[in-house]
């Protein structure tokens, strides 16, 4: 597992670097055929993300944002399969805003078992270690520092941390119903970092995501002691065909919980 997290790390590095050259150079956009944005910048960082598994796992399959989209979509049943965002928050990218991220995980038997996070434009990472989580900070595209993070227990006031681009009123809701005080709004996967190195509660979402959206950042919150769950309390599982109420790989409802005796 220690040489798979060189691998995410040194591939999110590299798929960093080129995202961070369009975002100083220049971005084009083009939409998809569901209307959603897509750049330059999420095609590169994906060939390169790609190239790096290949090469070092070329075994477990891979489902990937833009291959996906493509029709690109290897068959995972009973395999461990890795799971990949090249750059999850292409509005905040496109909108000049510093949190959008690159997210790599591996799911095995439903579960995010390994993962990083990494914001170029923050010069920040979270990822997965054999220990629990760590947050890294950056500089030039090299790692300067390395700090073991940990979920906080709940205090005396609950902090919620939700989607900038995609808030919606049921969020704002659940969000009365159990007592949030304050609340933070982010982009991206960074909404599971902030539980996970201690700045945060909750992580209520109720809109439409994708397992590639989610995987990387659901598994540093897990292993930094924080669980995640479907809206109605059930399993937040990986790995999603055949669904008779959404497309392959598509997520429910769900909230992340830095300690789960803050629930309702």
């Amino acid at each position: 597992m220690a040489d798979m997290q060189q691998v995410f790390l040194d591939a999110a590095l590299e798929a960093g670097r080129a995202i961070m050259s369009i975002y100083e150079n220049g971005i084009d956009v083009s939409y998809k055929d569901d209307h959603s944005p897509v750049t330059a910048a999420d095609e590169q960082a994906e060939a390169i993300i790609l190239a790096h598994l290949a090469r070092a796992f070329p075994d477990i399959p891979v489902i990937a944002e833009e291959s996906v989209a493509a029709g690109v979509v290897p068959d995972i049943t009973g395999k461990p399969f890795f799971l990949v965002d090249p750059l999850d928050g292409t509005k905040e990218f496109i909108n000049r805003r510093e949190d959008f991220t690159v997210n790599i995980a591996l799911v095995e038997n439903g579960v995010p078992v390994a993962g990083i996070v990494y914001a170029p434009a923050k010069g920040v990472a979270y990822r997965t270690t054999a220990e629990g989580a760590e947050k890294l900070i950056v500089a030039d595209g090299a790692v300067v520092r390395s700090e073991a993070i940990r979920c906080r227990s709940r205090g005396e006031v609950l902090t919620a941390v939700a989607s900038r681009s995609h808030n919606s009123p049921e969020t704002e809701d659940f969000m009365r119903k159990i007592g949030v005080s304050d609340f933070t709004s982010v982009g991206s996967s960074l909404k599971f970092c902030l539980l996970a190195e201690g700045v945060a509660d909750v992580y209520p979402r109720f809109g439409r995501t994708m397992e590639w959206d989610t995987a990387a950042g659901d598994a540093v919150l897990r292993a930094a002691g924080g669980a995640t769950e479907c809206a109605d309390s059930t399993i937040f599982v990986y790995g999603k065909t055949r669904q008779d109420t959404d497309s392959d790989f598509a997520n429910p409802p769900f909230i992340g919980w830095a300690d789960r005796l803050s629930r309702p």
